[in-house]
């Protein structure tokens, strides 16, 4: 935390699309493309974390976009 933790960013909303289809073959959620450790996790992952998953997810999507 810095000096002036008031002031940081919030943290990122969670991507949850509300379309919540676990895909067991490559283990994304088709809605939001995050796995499952990610989605459960979602609250206690720091806010650094949150983007760095965020930063994946276009990517899976256009990876494994074709499923569903």
């Amino acid at each position: 935390m810095g000096l002036f933790p008031r002031f940081s960013p919030a943290p990122p909303e969670s991507p949850c699309r509300k379309v919540c289809r676990l895909d067991m073959e490559i283990r994304l959620c088709l809605g939001c493309w995050r796995t499952p450790a990610e989605i459960a996790n979602w609250r206690e992952l720091s806010t650094r974390a949150q983007r760095r998953v965020l930063a994946q997810l276009r990517g899976r999507e256009q990876e494994h976009g074709g499923r569903g």
